[in-house]
Order: structure tokens, then sequence, then C-alpha cells
């Protein structure tokens, strides 16, 4: 397992990475090299699936959108994020996904990371649906529909190309705006295309792979039987919440379906629609060869994803790592830790707290 080194890290802060420090270690590394590195990062969390404390996230629902917590732990490292869902942000100007997280040693509880993970979901959220896909799609897939523009289509477009040698993207949005971002934003590839579709059924006649990717938090019908062919897969990866798919109820009853964790799933994702027993296969066993994911080349399958704890471990155990080898962010008493532990009291009131300027002439 690639290590994190912690320990006595916490008698120098907590180390924190705001949105901007996070896009300058990936600007750094490179949006390519980056995706590549998670996706190893992925693959070795989830092949030790058992060292980890499991649960599925807690959500607070409402009419406009949702926020979750989901925490997980392998015994030596905790992890949580804290992530919004709100399909209507971008009226009030926000992103429809915003998140933080935060990783501690276990041993003893202390904070060694804080860092936003809105621009790492994204890049986790891309970095497993194409490692899910490397062993689910056919060997020579070579071109992807991506149905839906938003934020998560360049993260998209570029995992399949880094991870899989997908050469063209099909994309189709309501907004046509999106898909000419999508095109400009991946312009300078030179071996991949971005052809934008007039249609999702002509985005998806005849690709390989095929990326749902909406946003509406609604139950809703984006892919219909009669336009899934046999060999194709399909990343479902906008149904992340009840009541919320993409997929016709027809197309998961003739798929092979693979899930991140079963339990979060049949609650959120597109087996909602599916009775409670109904036999569904998790990508740890997979990876670990436990059972095959393609059994034969005509076997439509499908990557029901809807975000697990366990890819925010490994984003921020990456983060964590890439952040120390390139001394990144700034380094925090972002929680009090006295020279006597007991005496918090003392503490606060002795010149060892930095007061800002504005309260000293109060304290006087």
């Amino acid at each position: 397992m690639t290590s994190t080194p912690h320990g006595s890290l916490h008698t120098r802060g907590t180390r924190c990475l705001d949105a901007r420090d996070v896009a300058a270690l990936v600007r750094s590394i490179g949006v390519r090299q980056s995706l590549v590195q998670l996706a190893e990062y992925l693959r070795e969390d989830f092949l030790r699936w058992h060292a980890f404390d499991k649960s599925a996230r807690a959500a607070s629902h409402s009419d406009v959108g949702v926020i979750e917590l989901m925490p997980v732990s392998d015994g030596q490292l905790h992890a949580f994020k804290y992530v919004n869902g709100h399909p209507r942000n971008a009226r009030h100007g926000l992103p429809t996904v915003m998140a933080y997280g935060a990783l501690a040693e276990v041993a003893t509880g202390f904070p060694l990371l804080l860092a936003d993970l809105t621009l790492a979901t994204a890049l986790r959220t891309a970095a497993t649906s194409a490692l899910a896909a490397q062993v689910l799609a056919r060997d020579d897939a070579r071109n992807m529909a991506l149905i839906g523009n938003g934020a998560q289509a360049e993260f998209q477009a570029l995992a399949f190309h880094a991870l899989l040698g997908i050469r063209e993207i099909r994309a189709f949005d309501l907004d046509r705006r999106a898909t000419d971002r999508l095109a400009r934003n991946l312009a300078h590839i030179q071996d991949l295309r971005i052809v934008p579709a007039p249609s999702i059924a002509a985005a998806v006649q005849g690709a390989d792979v095929v990326s749902t990717v909406t946003a509406d938090k609604t139950r809703a019908t984006i892919l219909t039987p009669e336009m899934v062919t046999p060999g194709m897969h399909l990343n479902a990866v906008g149904g992340d919440c009840p009541g919320k798919t993409e997929l016709h109820v027809e197309i998961l009853r003739r798929a092979r379906i693979v899930v991140e964790y079963a339990p979060q799933t049949r609650i959120e994702g597109e087996i909602q629609q599916l009775p409670p027993d109904a036999p569904v296969v998790e990508l740890w066993e997979v990876l670990a060869q436990k059972t095959p994911g393609r059994q034969t080349r005509e076997a439509v399958t499908i990557f029901d994803s809807v975000g697990f704890a366990l890819e925010d471990f490994s984003a921020l155990r990456w983060l964590h790592n890439v952040a120390l080898a390139k001394d990144a962010g700034r380094i925090l008493g972002f929680v009090a830790t006295p020279r006597d532990p007991r005496d918090l009291y003392g503490w606060m009131m002795r010149d060892e707290v930095l007061v800002p300027e504005s309260l000293k002439e109060a304290l006087t």
C-alpha cells in the first residue's frame, strides 16, 4: 500500500488545503497523471476491502438537494467527507456539488489533513468510473457516449481516455453551451475527439461505453432499452440519491450490475428500482478476481456508481501524500493543543494562543 506518513505529524499542526491549493497541486502533477495516480490508490484500497469499517452515508434530504456525511476507517487512518448535491445551485452561481473532508490518525484522533474535496470528488468519481470500466467494458472499447456535460464531464472524458484508451466522445447535453465548453476545454488533447451529438439516441448509437452524468434530483429515464445494444458498458453516475435515477428498469433486469457498496447503492442507486434481493456484484470482488466482470463479449454491464466513502479515503490519502511531497498548503493549529493537555482554560488565557489584532484592544 502506498504509505501515508503520520505519527508525530500532529506536533506540527494540521495541514490545510483550500480549493486553490488543491487546484495548484493537480495542475503541477497534471490532470491525466493525477487521475492515473488516484486510480491506483483506489485500486489499492478496494483490494483492502475487509480492512475498512464501512457504513452507508448519513444523508439529510430536502426538496432542493441533499447534504451527506461519509465516514470510513481502515484502523490506522479515519476519513470523512461532507458533501452536498443541489441541482439548482447554478441559479445561485454555486456548484451543484461542494465538499470538504478530513484525514485523521486513529491512534490519537488528531486531524492530519483538512482539505477542500470539491475538485477531488470530481477526480475520484471519474477515476472510479474508469477503474470499473477497465474490468467491465470490452478490451477494444474506443468510443464513449457522454450524456450530461456538466462539471464532471471533462474529468470523465480524461479518465476514460487515460485509463481505457477512449479516443472519441460523443457528447450530449440539453444545454448545447455545456457541450461546447467541454469541447473547448479538451481541444488540446490531440488524440481525443469531442463530437457534439444532436440527441441521446444519436450519442449512444454504436457506443462501446455510455456514461450518464445528469444532475436533476428526480426519477428520470435517460436511457431506454432500445438504445442499449449487446456488448455495451453503462457507467451510471447521475442516479445517486433516493428517487433519482437515469436508466429504464428493463435495462437493469437484462444486465450484469456492479456496485460500490451494496447496502448504500440499494437505497440511492439505479438498483433502488429493483427488488431488495436483486443480485449485484461489488466492485472489490471483480478487482480482486473473486468473480468475473464481463462474462461474455455480448453482455451488457452496468457500473451503478453512487460514490462511496472509501473513494474519498483514497482521495484524501492521495492528497495528503502529494501535499507532503510538495509541501503544499499551510500548517495550522487547527485544534487546541495546550502544553498541558489538562489546562485548556490556562492555554486559552495565556499568550501561547495567537490573538487577532482586532481582539487585542478588547482584552487589555
